[in-house]
């Protein structure tokens, strides 16, 4: 009698989920902390986008030049690694287990190549560029991190009944989290972004004339991206309700330290949240007692971070 094999992709489906689940644990503590409050499903679709945009980001940010590549080499390797992307979004497989995870992902919750393409050459620019005006700004930012808000909000929502996802409270806030993200990033890595990979992010800034009211205006325009996105967090499903609650709340904690920290140590200080604070974030959010902005007001103090 004959008997059919049976399938080996449930468990290649699971060894690559579980390769991009380390890599989000190494080089993540506070994603990693929040990831930990959705449900087993949905984390795993979360990690996987995320897995992709980090290794991607490595290929642009130092690893790559580190193991010797040139910059002509590592253009190659992204060009590559986005084939791969599109490639197994269209076949359902990668001999790569990250790229194959984020397939998987992009083919059950329903993205493709309108979110990937802007996010590849987002990272080709950090690879073209070392000032931005405010177009290449905004189409960066677009690019590196408000379409990684889309693609997880296709994540938290494609099992919640909504048959399309382009309500457009969601897709704002999804955007402007994504966006509010990526600033305080820039942020807390002025010093690093200037002096080790030669690159200013924010249109007309330069580090040396830094002062506290160029400060104050970039932390302000975080604010009102956190402002936008915490519309999006209250509408979310309910698996994935805390889980963006603390990551908003992680992030406004950081951009309430940036706030405080005077304009001259920012230049040379990454502002950290503490492992303590962020204990308490998340048991505040589980209690449902996380404010979901700022009630913090952003005045000079001098004090430390």
């Amino acid at each position: 009698m004959n008997q059919t094999a049976p399938s080996r992709l449930p468990l290649y489906d699971a060894t690559a989920e579980a390769a991009s689940g380390v890599v989000i644990e190494r080089y993540s503590t506070s994603f990693g902390l929040a990831s930990r409050l959705l449900t087993k499903h949905t984390r795993e679709h979360i990690r996987n986008v995320y897995a992709l945009v980090r290794v991607a980001d490595e290929v642009v940010d130092g690893p790559a030049t580190e193991a010797g590549l040139d910059h002509e080499l590592a253009r190659t390797v992204l060009d590559e690694l986005e084939s791969d992307t599109e490639r197994a979004i269209a076949l359902g497989f990668s001999v790569n287990p990250v790229v194959h995870a984020f397939a998987r992902t992009a083919r059950v919750t329903g993205f493709g190549p309108e979110l990937t393409r802007p996010f590849f050459a987002s990272m080709r620019m950090d690879l073209d560029r070392t000032e931005h005006d405010q177009e290449s700004f905004d189409r960066y930012v677009y690019g590196s991190a408000e379409v990684v808000g889309l693609m997880c909000l296709r994540a938290f929502v494609y099992r919640a009944g909504r048959p399309t996802f382009d309500d457009a409270v969601l897709v704002d806030g999804a955007r402007a989290l994504g966006a509010a993200f990526q600033k305080v990033n820039f942020l807390r890595d002025l010093h690093a972004d200037f002096e080790v990979l030669g690159r200013s992010y924010f249109p007309g800034v330069d580090l040396r004339t830094f002062d506290e009211a160029t400060k104050d205006r970039l932390v302000a325009d975080v604010q009102a991206d956190l402002d936008r996105a915490a519309v999006t967090v209250r509408l979310l499903p309910a698996d994935a309700r805390n889980a963006v609650g603390l990551a908003h709340a992680l992030f406004q904690e950081l951009n309430d330290r940036i706030a405080v920290t005077p304009a001259h140590r920012l230049i040379t200080t990454r502002v950290r949240v503490p492992n303590p604070v962020k204990a308490r974030l998340a048991a505040q959010v589980l209690a449902g007692r996380a404010p979901l902005r700022s009630h913090a007001t952003h005045h000079r103090t001098g004090g430390a971070a």
